[in-house]
């Protein structure tokens, strides 16, 4: 067992000793289930003296009475003890899957955005949710059930030594036989288990591609072809599923087997020692239901075993991605209390995705505080990525940012995230309500901040029309709102946010003109102040900016005014008249 495990474990210690301690009760229990039997036949049927001298004079009704009661007792505290055993170990179970789910999610959201961009979301999705619970196999189900096990084997061979040595040495010939097959089974059961994982994560991987892209497949008619994707995984999962099952009850089988061959022999033994005087009728009773409950704990053993190994695949699963060290390093400085100042410099940044193929290369530039850039550029140049190094979304390989005079990769993440303000692509918005979604960055904010926010962002009107305006519960991935609907909601997110540091990323790229006059309007007055950055496909959306960048082939290859740059004739003025002839 890792000691990753058992550090979910230490928590619990206490309950789990408790629990250890009921498996001590219930295992004595059980040594003496047999015995009120052993009474009756043998001091009630057959007459013999009771071996108590209490017990002597008391006539045979009595002893049937006693030894009947004896029974019920017996049988009534065994169960109210498992019943308690089975809840304790259940809840410590549970909580230590909480906590692995609560590890794995937050160490999930700290990687980095590469990270993400090389797993499937339901590869990760069937970690989080579905291989979580093998640590509660691995530790409540599987340390249980064995340590009951062991309990009662030391105890029931302690007492059959006790009646008969022979038949006791002749029911553990079998042994030997059983551990072999567990050892000759447990790595092929291994093996099925770990690919029986795999194959449910991929159903879960085709799963979720095909429900967040049903509008793309319903528009272009795959339908069909989805559906034979889904079938061919789910058919794979089933049969590394079947191939696992059949494995456990081949195993289960061969163990049944053996256990049958060594309750033949000694029954056929032990009736010959009964006939020979050796043991009597209640003696061989008591033997025969111990030989069943020790083969019992030894058929645990093995099909706990079994489980173990199918447990710890899915614990690995999930220590994988715990394993994975945080890209995005946090640092210990935080923003003094009043913000950013918004002074920022990108000082000889490269950054790659893959080695072979640069995304930026030496990208030097200072932006001074309150002023508006706007980055432009054809697709896949690399925008996006240059304004993602600025709250950290990725590392650059060389080079560094400076916020106010600071390298970024200095600061928490959380009080450098907390400085900037974003519009992002694709606009996304959650399954809340529309008052919920814009106060997604600042929840404690006021109905009225709220309000000013979608007016500012020209959205206000839209939300007033919908049935419980701003209480009204968006559809998942805002399947209720236009798409230009769900990009002001955004931009108004980032209003209300108030940060020092904006990063509009096609802000307007979801509305049409007049709208998008609308928001520029609200835009420009937000941006007063604060440090903006603007990608823009538009070009009309950049007249206003302070400084044009345009990127290409992973660097800055000019960068002004707008009548600056329309001026000189370079790569922006054709870019722009490009889209102007375009437009007309």
């Amino acid at each position: 067992m890792r000691r990753e495990v058992l550090q979910y474990l230490w928590p619990y210690r206490f309950p789990f000793l408790v629990a250890l301690g009921q498996v001590f009760l219930i295992s004595g229990f059980e040594l003496l289930k047999p015995w009120p039997l052993k009474i009756i036949i043998d001091h009630v049927l057959s007459g013999k003296p009771m071996p108590w001298k209490a017990a002597e004079a008391l006539p045979s009704q009595t002893i049937l009475l006693f030894a009947c009661l004896g029974l019920v007792v017996i049988y009534l505290l065994l169960g109210g003890l498992t019943l308690l055993n089975n809840y304790t170990t259940i809840k410590i179970g549970q909580m230590m899957v909480n906590d692995m789910r609560r590890d794995i999610y937050s160490h999930l959201q700290r990687l980095s955005l590469a990270f993400h961009s090389r797993r499937q979301v339901g590869d990760l999705l069937y970690r989080v949710t579905a291989d979580t619970y093998s640590i509660q196999s691995l530790t409540m189900n599987g340390v249980f059930p064995i340590a009951t096990a062991v309990v009662l084997l030391g105890g029931m061979f302690f007492v059959m030594l006790k009646l008969d040595w022979r038949l006791t040495l002749l029911a553990l010939a079998v042994c030997p036989f059983l551990f072999l097959a567990i050892a000759l089974m447990s790595k092929k059961i291994s093996l099925a288990a770990t690919l029986a994982r795999q194959q449910e994560s991929e159903v879960y991987s085709v799963v979720q591609r095909a429900m967040s892209a049903m509008r793309i497949i319903q528009a272009f008619t795959k339908e069909e072809e989805e559906h034979r994707k889904f079938m061919e995984a789910s058919g794979e999962s089933l049969g590394a599923s079947l191939r696992l099952y059949t494995l456990q009850t081949f195993y289960s089988g061969v163990i049944n087997a053996v256990m049958a061959l060594g309750t033949a022999l000694v029954v056929w033994v032990g009736a010959q020692h009964v006939l020979s005087g050796v043991l009597t009728i209640g003696d061989i009773i008591v033997f025969t239901t111990y030989l069943a409950s020790l083969y019992g704990p030894i058929n645990t053993i093995s099909q706990t075993w079994g489980l173990i190994q199918g447990a710890k695949v899915g614990v690995q699963r999930v220590f994988e991605i715990l394993d994975v060290e945080r890209d995005i390093k946090e640092g210990s400085r935080e923003f003094p209390a009043t913000g950013a100042k918004g002074e920022i410099s990108w000082e000889g940044v490269s950054f790659h995705y893959v080695a072979s193929q640069p995304v930026l290369e030496k990208i030097d530039l200072y932006v001074p505080r309150g002023q508006k850039v706007a980055i432009v550029g054809p697709t896949g140049v690399g925008k996006s990525t240059m304004l993602g190094l600025l709250p950290r979304f990725y590392d650059p390989q060389s080079g560094r940012i400076l916020i106010d005079g600071v390298d970024v990769r200095e600061f928490q993440l959380k009080s450098l995230r907390l400085q900037i303000a974003m519009v992002l692509q694709p606009p996304l918005v959650f399954p809340i309500s529309v008052r919920d979604n814009i106060a997604y960055g600042r929840p404690d904010a006021t109905l009225e901040e709220v309000v000013e926010a979608a007016r500012l962002a020209r959205i206000h009107d839209s939300i007033v029309r919908l049935p419980y305006d701003y209480d009204t519960v968006v559809g998942e991935q805002g399947a209720t709102l236009s798409e230009g609907e769900r990009q002001r909601i955004t931009i108004a997110r980032a209003i209300l946010r108030d940060a020092p540091i904006l990063i509009l990323d096609e802000p307007t790229s979801s509305v049409d003109a007049e709208t998008e006059a609308l928001i520029m309007e609200g835009l420009n007055r937000l941006t007063a102040g604060r440090t903006t950055f603007i990608i823009a496909h538009r070009l009309s959306t950049v007249r206003q900016a302070d400084l044009i960048l345009v990127l290409r082939s992973g660097g800055i290859v000019e960068r002004g005014t707008f009548e600056q740059l329309i001026r000189r004739g370079g790569p922006f003025e054709a870019l722009y008249r490009s889209q102007f002839s375009t437009q007309e």
